[in-house]
């Protein structure tokens, strides 16, 4: 069974990874010119989208991957490239909400499913990140079970966010949400890194079970 530190480390990468205070301003931008009357109803259809998709990659990624003939430690290593390059985007870059009401602006698709079930909620590094932490090839049911769980959880205070998002907004503004949006890509630059790392351990490049400094193999 997972321990409380890996369960903390699992729980964090996917609220960074999802990012829901990320997802406010889109939420708002989304529903602008929706009823408020269906906003509830409007916040539950793009989570639960977002759930199905997720849940979806941690039931197949595995399984995609394998059908490819792709070992798993390549993928941790592309992934955490992906989710490096994303975290930098993040802290350097226009924030996750700008940047997906920029794209909304641009389509008349706006609504449930574009942009806030996705990109916004399952965001491709969201998508990714579910795939390393399942490792379905070497974790036991119970485990991927537990992970399913977290997300669950996180998509559960995205859900709670969303339908307090007018409050929320007012609270922190603009400013407040570009400014968490960083932290957290710093947050997840450092989870990418960790998982780069064990991409390599899995494919025997590098020793990380020895004393001292990492050394190569």
């Amino acid at each position: 069974m997972l321990d409380w530190t890996t369960l903390l480390k699992e729980f964090v990468t996917l609220f960074v990874v999802i990012d829901p205070i990320g997802s406010l301003p889109v939420f708002l931008y989304a529903t602008a010119h929706v009823p408020k009357k269906l906003h509830k109803r409007f916040a539950i259809r793009a989570v639960l989208i977002a759930a199905f998709v997720l849940l979806l990659f941690l039931v197949g990624g595995q399984v995609l991957l394998e059908s490819l003939g792709l070992r798993l430690g390549s993928f941790q290593v592309a992934g955490g490239l992906i989710l490096f390059l994303f975290a930098l985007t993040m802290i350097f870059g226009q924030s996750k909400a700008a940047q997906e009401i920029s794209e909304a602006e641009s389509d008349h698709l706006a609504g449930a499913v574009f942009p806030l079930a996705m990109p916004s909620i399952a965001s491709p590094g969201a998508m990714l990140a579910i795939v390393i932490l399942t490792e379905n090839d070497s974790n036991p049911i119970e485990e991927q079970v537990i992970t399913a769980g977290l997300l669950l959880i996180v998509l559960a205070m995205t859900l709670a966010l969303l339908l307090m998002a007018g409050r929320l907004q007012r609270a922190i503004g603009t400013t407040g949400s570009s400014v968490v949006s960083r932290v957290m890509g710093l947050i997840l630059a450092t989870v990418a890194v960790d998982a780069t790392l064990g991409g390599l351990e899995t494919l025997g490049l590098l020793n990380l079970a020895g004393e001292g400094p990492l050394s190569l193999e």
